[in-house]
């Protein structure tokens, strides 16, 4: 058997890389299980991040990704790039299997899968995301400055998104297969009065244009008719949802009914004890890099605390000084 170590943590994202920075700093000489194929999470087919705090010029997904991994590894943190297929957190020793089939053995475990955005499912859209392709507006609406866009989807995020787009680009074009919009009120109500932003009801994206590798248009089909029509843009937001990568837990670790991971909020205790979740495997809300890393940073003091309070830790105490 493997020796049960104080912390395991699964996914590589910025949540992920944080709790295994904080774990090692803390000497529970964290193992940290990112991804057989997907090592360091979304950001990593990201080109440039702006947002991310210290980085006045901006800096690459895959380079933040890298100095995160670095930093927590300095500090002692073992990473191993494989996948844990499979899970059993019930038990005070929490057993983990990777795809070897080996077994780890965990006093804590720390969740911080992340969540993966919807995808049309159409050819070149792997290949242009970052190159007129996006599924984050906050993120990358800087770079389609008086620009021509599109915006995928009917809810509330779409209309949010092609709201928060406008600041930015010429005009948004917002294209939903329904008749109607399945947002709220409020927030149709706001795309409707803004000026710049225009829709394509009953509408689907049938093709995706590549010009030199980068975007260069889409194909509107009409899902009653069948014809299709041309649309000169350089930017599309796919904003049709998200999927918390919860499938591996899913029976022991309480979920909501999209399929998050719930949390003893404001902590991120889960309905097991000794294990924790972070990221945007927990969050609807705002599924950013730097609100992933703070959850991160929370779960690994939690899991701290948590050990400490069943005297588990891997610290040694001193032994006691006997007066001669």
């Amino acid at each position: 058997m493997s020796e049960i170590r104080e912390v395991v943590i699964i996914g590589s994202g910025p949540a992920g890389y944080t709790a295994a920075l904080y774990t090692a700093r803390a000497q529970l000489r964290p193992l940290l299980f990112g991804s057989s194929i997907f090592v360091g999470g979304s950001l990593t087919t990201t080109t440039e991040v702006e947002n991310f705090p210290g980085f006045p010029e901006g800096v690459d997904g895959p380079v933040l990704m890298e100095n995160m991994r670095a930093q927590a590894e300095k500090f002692g943190a073992e990473m191993i790039d494989d996948d844990i297929v499979e899970v059993d957190l019930t038990g005070d020793i929490k057993l983990l299997t990777d795809s070897a089939g080996t077994v780890h053995r965990a006093r804590t475990v720390i969740i911080a899968t992340g969540s993966g955005y919807r995808k049309l499912g159409l050819p070149k859209e792997d290949e242009l995301s970052g190159r007129g392709v996006s599924w984050c507006a906050t993120c990358d609406g800087f770079f389609f400055r008086d620009r021509d866009i599109v915006v995928v989807g009917g809810g509330d995020t779409a209309m949010e998104e092609a709201t928060f787009l406008t600041r930015f680009a010429r005009s948004a074009t917002v294209v939903h297969r329904r008749s109607t919009l399945r947002a709220s009120k409020v927030m149709q109500d706001r795309a409707f009065a803004d000026d710049k932003i225009s829709f394509a009801f009953d509408s689907e994206i049938a093709e995706i244009k590549d010009t030199n590798g980068m975007l260069g248009g889409v194909v509107l089909r009409d899902v009653l008719t069948g014809v299709t029509r041309d649309l000169d843009v350089t930017g599309l937001f796919i904003a049709i949802g998200h999927d918390p990568r919860t499938e591996l837990f899913t029976g022991q670790v309480e979920l909501d009914g999209e399929g998050y991971i719930k949390v003893d909020s404001p902590s991120t205790r889960t309905n097991l004890p000794g294990v924790f979740a972070a990221g945007d495997v927990v969050d609807h809300t705002y599924r950013q890099a730097i609100t992933a890393a703070g959850t991160g940073a929370a779960a690994a003091l939690d899991a701290e605390r948590y050990l400490a309070s069943r005297n588990t830790t891997h610290i040694e105490q001193e032994p006691a000084v006997v007066p001669a």
